[in-house]
């Protein structure tokens, strides 16, 4: 085993290599995991069964101090046994009643992801006037990190989180520069944001809010193609079937061969004419007892 500590109180065994550079010590962190007294006849905790665990931020969500070592130690897609002695697990007094006095404890885990929120963490701790004098590229490197939280939420499917880390890195991103060629690399943020943002509020079955992102994604960039697919999809969900023909339309000159757009323009086709053989129906229904009377 590899001695992480140089005292034995951390010990590592790789059971399968990862990719990248080591969880650096700002991170938070999604791993898979399961703690075993010293001689593997007791799981005294365990996450193993959930698809999408929480995300775990390093010196504040965990409180073992060697596992805390040991994710130090771990790359993207790792996954390691450690065996940490009591001074780095649950020391002198264990933890009652799972876990006797003078433990020794195994964890298995396997490292899913991680995200480094160091500029985040600094960012945030500013007053608005010291945010706004920070250089751009790091105001740029802030905004993304949020926004890759918000993806990772998204994926979790916890869609109001992930909505509400988009917003806030559009908040960053208020700033407004003289250089066309900074406002150029800000409006690209923004726009990657707001397509995010139509998404999500699709998924929220709030299709009003997904059209104005959607809008606004437009308003900096006319042919986007996946704006357009997501006006199209919002302007369907509301019945709005000409507007949605004319959005989904535009996304198919622009991208003729997308499955997605071509399967939406089905979808609307048969929606519509749907709708249209409804509306036949209650016209008849209206006019029957007329001809009756007659």
């Amino acid at each position: 085993l590899q001695d992480l500590t140089g005292n034995g109180g951390v010990r590592k065994k790789q059971l399968r290599p990862g990719t990248g550079q080591p969880v650096p010590p700002s991170a938070s962190v999604a791993v898979k995991y399961s703690g075993y007294l010293g001689n593997w006849n007791k799981l005294f905790c365990s996450n193993g069964n959930s698809k999408y665990p929480r995300l775990l931020k390093l010196g504040k969500d965990i409180t073992l101090w060697g596992l805390e070592i040991g994710l130090l130690s771990m790359t993207k897609g790792e996954a390691a046994l450690f065996v940490l002695t009591p001074e780095y697990a649950y020391g002198q007094r264990g933890c009652p009643p799972s876990i006797p006095p003078n433990t020794t404890v195994i964890f298995k885990v396997e490292m899913l992801d991680f995200i480094d929120s160091e500029e985040c963490d600094a960012f945030f701790e500013l007053t608005h006037e010291q945010r706004d004098r920070i250089p751009l590229e790091k105001l740029l490197k802030v905004a993304a990190t949020e926004r890759e939280f918000g993806n990772y939420f998204f994926y979790k499917q916890c869609f109001k989180i992930a909505k509400d880390r988009y917003k806030r890195a559009l908040s960053i991103l208020g700033r407004r520069s003289s250089s066309k060629a900074e406002q150029s690399q800000i409006n690209a943020s923004k726009l990657l944001l707001f397509l995010n943002l139509s998404l999500t509020y699709l998924k929220l079955e709030c299709a009003d809010r997904a059209l104005k992102y959607g809008e606004l994604a437009l308003e900096m960039d006319q042919g986007n193609a996946k704006a357009l697919f997501r006006c199209g999809q919002a302007c369907l969900y509301m019945r709005e079937y000409s507007k949605s023909r004319d959005f989904l339309a535009r996304a198919q000159c622009i991208q003729p061969f997308n499955r997605d757009i071509n399967n939406e323009l089905k979808k609307l086709a048969r929606y519509y004419k749907e709708y249209m053989e409804m509306e036949k129906e209650m016209c008849c229904q209206m006019f029957d007892p007329l001809n009756s009377y007659s």
